[in-house]
């Protein structure tokens, strides 16, 4: 039986991933899949602080991925936290969720970002209130930057470095600054 054209590409970009990482990178990986709720072919690179995931009873659900040391997943009693085919998690990313976190394919977010869809507090004694936060596809993220709150991040944006995002980003735009405005459409 002839394998179609797409599931050769498929078997191909899988040889490609492991033949650039190490046998260690992939032990690692399979390992950290036990924590998860669901996960594709992961590559964990060795070093330290180690990968973190702290599940409180949600759903974590991680397609092919690359996670650097310090990256660290924190899913809160029926929360879920998306991660899509592609995606890479450079160091001490953080990804908080009390409802929902979502991360479309190939993404790429660099180190120091924290991603969260609550403020892990309430305010004058209320409980913190959630809104989701969804990242499209394609989208690269720069260095130390904050993502808050019921932010929608469209496919194929840029948010610059140290940018702290307050509001929705349109699909294709650059945005950049505190809080982060669009700079151009790409």
């Amino acid at each position: 039986m002839n394998a179609t054209v797409a599931e050769r590409g498929v078997a191909a970009r899988v040889r490609h991933r492991l033949q650039k990482h190490s046998l260690a990178s992939l032990f690692l990986g399979l390992l950290l899949r036990r924590k998860l709720t669901r996960a594709g072919l992961l590559i964990r690179e060795p070093g330290f602080p180690r990968v973190r995931v702290r599940n409180l009873g949600g759903s974590i659900e991680v397609e092919n991925c690359t996670f650097f040391p310090g990256v660290r997943l924190e899913c809160w009693a029926g929360a879920s936290i998306r991660i899509g085919n592609g995606t890479y998690l450079n160091r001490n990313v953080e990804i908080i969720a009390q409802r929902e976190v979502s991360i479309g394919r190939d993404c790429q977010i660099s180190w120091d970002v924290v991603i969260m869809d609550t403020d892990q507090h309430g305010f004058e004694g209320e409980p913190p209130i959630p809104k989701a936060v969804h990242v499209g596809d394609r989208v690269w993220i720069g260095c130390r930057t904050i993502i808050l709150k019921g932010v929608t991040i469209g496919d194929e944006a840029v948010v610059g470095a140290g940018s702290v995002v307050t509001k929705d980003v349109p699909a294709g735009t650059v945005v950049a600054g505190v809080p982060a405005r669009v700079i151009r459409q790409r």
